[in-house]
């Protein structure tokens, strides 16, 4: 290798270093500052006035939204369950059946292997764990061996749950 090639590969990388250096101090200045108190902070506050009831979630009717739930609609989306679940008594799938699953207690289908987190977890399958668990059911239940994401929309969560509370012919009430 020749002195021209050297001294060409030298000064690119100087002429890189003294680029980097120089865009470095000019955006410390540009987003610090210049060391004037004044200057340290480009940010400010806003005062606004926030009346108590603004602050609070608007709760969810879910009376409200079980009396306009659509069955219909709830089993079009039950159509995310049916490659793992199906609603006929007894019926073998990948998951449970869910022949009467609202009110049922939680983890009882027989044959089944639930994971442990769901059979030690008690209780019965009510509207509020049917909403937990189908809005989230890895966060609902850590260890749960369902895959299912999960439906972040409680009217969604509502219509599937009254299709299946509907499915068995014997539905259960789901409000008081």
């Amino acid at each position: 290798m020749n002195s021209h090639k050297v001294n060409m590969y030298l000064g690119t990388l100087i002429g890189s270093l003294l680029l980097f250096l120089l865009l470095g101090f000019f955006s410390e200045q540009i987003f610090v500052g210049r060391g004037d108190p004044e200057h340290e902070a480009l940010a400010f506050a806003i005062e606004i006035e926030v009346e108590v009831g603004e602050t609070e979630e608007a709760a969810v009717d879910v009376a409200a939204l079980i009396a306009a739930a659509d069955v219909a609609r709830g089993e079009k989306l039950f159509s995310k369950c049916k490659a793992c679940h199906k609603v006929k008594d007894g019926a073998k799938g990948v998951g449970p059946h869910l022949w009467g699953v609202v009110g049922r207690p939680v983890g009882t289908v027989a044959g089944f292997k639930y994971s442990n987190v769901i059979a030690s977890h008690g209780g019965a399958w009510s509207l509020d764990n049917l909403l937990g668990f189908l809005e989230a059911p890895k966060t609902w239940a850590p260890g749960t061996k369902m895959s299912f994401k999960g439906l972040p929309k409680i009217e969604d969560r509502i219509d599937l749950i009254v299709y299946l509370n509907e499915a068995d012919g014997s539905p259960e009430p789901l409000t008081e």
